[in-house]
């Protein structure tokens, strides 16, 4: 099909509903896929859309009740475009009005539309419709362009994370404008969640557009993952791709050394550092009740950051004088100590720690090194939930001071680098009944102001705070069957309703739609291939074909960078 052959002619809708096209008899109607990306040319201005719905159509009721046999392929041809029709649902996203109008009649009046360099200035939301009998054609390689731009544009930091279905050209995400906001990658077990947060991962790293940490619940972003569905292979992990970049911690040293990473760096977290803000996170995980938590402030407010130490080494004769001077309540506290003695499980937990390996992560942080901190056997949701609150409360907390000192000194060299925060089963910290009590929320609902953002992967976008999905800024959505769930997707998008049938339509495995803050329209892509060609064009270096020396080199360079 021509790039410049009509598909077919306007002939109903509305700015609200859509634009109804019919297909011209030389279309087949099977050419035609929900998601496909669309342009109508009007008499005065030219309108990106988004293929949404595709329906048959017939001239006369009596052409149903008796169809041509299936043999009789000349009456079939003589119904075809008169008798019967395809006519498809256009979602109408961007508009552009050149100064120079040029004559619609005419094909090559389609290359002088183009903008110049300054297109997405001139990019337009939708205000109007195009005229009844207006022209539909494919989008060709110059609107993609246009529209989502391309990788070598020197004045924007654009990754390209795609192509769209039917055509060989990349589809680009502004990174800049991606990592100010906090964003979701959202789809059902098994359709490349964890593939394509790694691809979008290593984008923001090569255009070092922030710096991330990662709390790698399962151990797939930091060293490798295995290749889902393709035996035991495996793809290689961002310190692979970046090894003077990115730095492992590990809450597990033991299950990081089984797996074959030498240089992760050790991370353990103290009782004296957790809050009541963090056991309010997990109190549902530890079966703590509302009495239990009152009589932790009151074991705080006595003995300080070390209440838990105190606590756990309490016998019940010291407990009951407690509670005779300080009003606790005796069998709160008793049940208190043996929830907490369940703390005693969690390898990464200590007494009491020499050194703040928190201060560690957050001057790896401040050295623009990109942090993964994997959880090794520590895959169980208290785990998870307690380390990843607490860790982040704290880096939040210096990059609120941060922030401040910036806008009170103006001074460019103070401002913070961005940073991005990405976090796997998010329903569990943005749920209804505790996301005010979580410092996710707070960052969520903060967006951009002390440039601390999330990156959300979950499952289960229904189980997420409306508030906080209403501030997603770029939502990366792979296939959804839950009404519920889809329902969450568009949650605060003008136009959401026309989008349900194509996030529908998806397929299981490495298509998504995008939309939001980090695109001009939404767009379904067929996601990059996360392969040996990804790791060159990402310029990954092949540890296997180092040399020795060379090995050395960069094992001293990363030293440097470190301090040692």
């Amino acid at each position: 099909m021509s790039l410049d052959h009509p598909l077919g002619s306007v002939i109903q809708g509305s700015l609200s509903q859509g634009i109804e096209v019919r297909l011209h008899a030389d279309v087949s109607v099977e050419d035609m896929r929900v998601g496909k990306f669309l342009v109508i040319q009007g008499m005065r201005s030219r309108f990106f859309c988004l293929l949404t719905d595709v329906t048959l159509g017939t001239s006369s009721p009596r052409i149903l009740t008796n169809p041509p046999h299936p043999n009789d392929d000349f009456l079939r041809e003589v119904l075809a475009g008169g008798g019967t029709y395809g006519t498809i649902e256009l979602a109408p996203m961007l508009m552009f009005t050149p100064d120079q109008q040029p004559t619609p009649q005419s094909n090559s009046s389609l290359a002088s539309f183009e903008p110049n360099s300054n297109s997405e200035d001139q990019l337009l939301p939708v205000k109007t419709i195009p005229s009844h009998f207006s022209q539909v054609y494919d989008a060709n390689e110059r609107d993609f362009r246009i529209v989502f731009g391309s990788e070598d544009d020197p004045q924007r930091k654009n990754f390209n994370v795609g192509q769209p279905l039917d055509m060989d050209v990349p589809v680009c995400l502004n990174l800049d404008r991606f990592v100010e906001r906090s964003n979701g990658i959202f789809g059902k077990s098994g359709t490349g969640k964890s593939f394509l947060t790694r691809l979008l991962l290593s984008g923001i790293i090569r255009k070092k557009a922030a710096v991330n940490l990662m709390f790698d619940m399962h151990s797939e972003y930091g060293w490798e993952a295995i290749q889902e569905g393709q035996g035991v292979n495996t793809v290689k992990g961002l310190r692979q791709l970046f090894p003077g970049q990115v730095e492992i911690y590990t809450l597990d040293p033991e299950a990081t050394k089984r797996r074959g990473i030498k240089d992760a760096q050790e991370l353990f977290l103290s009782y004296d550092q957790i809050e009541i803000e963090d056991l309010r996170l997990v109190r549902y995980n530890l079966g703590l009740s509302d009495a239990s938590i009152d009589n932790a402030n009151i074991l705080a407010a006595e003995f300080g950051r070390s209440w838990i130490t105190q606590l756990l080494n309490m016998t019940n004769e010291e407990i009951k004088e407690f509670c005779e001077t300080k009003q606790g309540h005796m069998g709160s506290i008793m049940a208190l100590q043996r929830k907490l003695m369940r703390l005693d499980d969690l390898k990464y937990i200590r007494s009491a720690c020499p050194h703040n390996y928190i201060d560690q992560v957050l001057q790896s942080l401040d050295a623009g090194k990109h942090v993964v901190i994997e959880f090794g056997s520590h895959s169980s949701l208290l785990s998870y939930m307690l380390a990843t609150n607490m860790i982040t409360r704290r880096i939040h907390s210096s990059y609120v001071q941060k922030a401040d000192k910036f806008l009170r000194s103006k001074n460019p060299a103070d401002r913070p680098t961005q940073l991005v925060i990405t976090i796997e089963e998010a329903h569990r910290f943005l749920d209804s009944a505790i996301v005010n009590q979580t410092i996710f929320g707070t960052i969520a609902r903060e967006m951009r102001k002390y440039f601390v953002t999330l990156l959300i992967v979950d499952q289960r976008p229904s189980g997420i705070d409306n508030e906080v999905m209403s501030q997603v800024g770029t939502r990366i959505t792979c296939l959804l069957n839950d009404e519920k769930d889809i329902d969450a997707i568009f949650t605060g998008v003008s136009g959401g309703q026309g989008l349900r049938s194509v996030l529908a339509k998806l397929d299981s495995k490495q298509q998504a739609l995008i939309l939001g803050h980090a695109v001009p329209m939404p767009v379904v892509v067929q996601t990059r291939a996360y392969d040996s060609q990804f790791y060159s064009e990402v310029g990954a270096v092949d540890w296997r074909e180092q040399s020795d020396e060379q090995l050395l080199l960069a094992a001293e360079a990363a030293k440097a960078d470190l301090g040692f």
